[in-house]
């Protein structure tokens, strides 16, 4: 998408806000993908009809978004995943001793069923879509620590299977950006209180009833559009919840 600010919001945006807003939209078109350089500010100046400044305005909040990334001397590219970008940005649980650590995933299930309410209001579903529930345990230092429900829309992960999703060879995130154009570019996360049922007590190693943190997590791509709903059970004895936002 080319346009110019105000070709179809009738200047309702700040100039540098509708200039976000076509990038943005290229972006989710898929004109950059993760990993490739954006024209120079110059030109997209050109392209849209705008100074630099304004250009740079509005690739300054993106860059901020952590949906681009400027690399000095070498230009701005759209933001890709990696393990380390998952492990910095996405993942927040540390051991209460120590740093981040990549936790080691195994996983339990994976099968198709009916969005349920949660899915279907999180997610933007209608009632009894197909979805992918898919459960996996997370180790970290051997000791089982997180116990992850996943539930992703199957219109939107057409041909996923068990077998795709147990051997990939990379993080979920580089799965959804690499295989179907989906790049998660941010999380909303609820934190709340849980008791460890019998199911996840045994699979956490921990006595029915023990004290565990909730996370619901919304994994976002561009324009806020949700494409996963994930609920974490963790089991807080030794280890912490720990998100440094400011941190790039």
């Amino acid at each position: 998408m080319s346009g110019h600010p105000g070709a179809d919001t009738g200047g309702a945006l700040p100039l540098y806000q509708e200039v976000k807003r076509l990038l943005t939209q290229s972006l989710a078109d898929g004109e950059w993908q993760p990993g490739v350089a954006l024209p120079s500010e110059a030109k997209l100046g050109e392209r849209y009809r705008v100074s630099i400044g304004t250009v740079r305005k509005a690739i300054d909040e993106l860059v901020a978004e952590r949906i681009l990334v400027r690399h000095q001397g070498r230009g701005t590219f759209v933001a890709g995943h990696s393990a380390r970008r998952t492990l910095f940005h996405f993942f927040h649980i540390v051991p209460a001793d120590g740093g981040k650590e990549q936790p080691e995933t195994e996983l339990l299930s994976f099968a198709r069923a009916k969005a349920d309410a949660d899915s279907v209001a999180r997610l933007n579903l209608a009632p009894g879509a197909p979805v992918f529930r898919i459960r996996n345990l997370l180790r970290l230092r051997g000791t089982p620590v997180v116990l992850d429900e996943i539930t992703l829309p199957a219109e939107r992960f057409p041909r996923l299977s068990e077998k795709v999703f147990r051997e990939r060879d990379s993080t979920i995130y580089q799965l959804y950006q690499e295989r179907y154009g989906i790049n998660v570019v941010r999380s909303a996360e609820r934190l709340s209180a849980a008791l460890a049922d019998r199911s996840s007590a045994k699979l956490l190693g921990i006595a029915a009833g023990s004290p565990l943190l909730r996370i619901k997590r919304t994994a976002l791509t561009y324009h806020n559009v949700p494409v996963e709903l994930r609920t974490s059970l963790v089991n807080t004895a030794a280890h912490e919840y720990f998100s440094d936002l400011g941190k790039n």
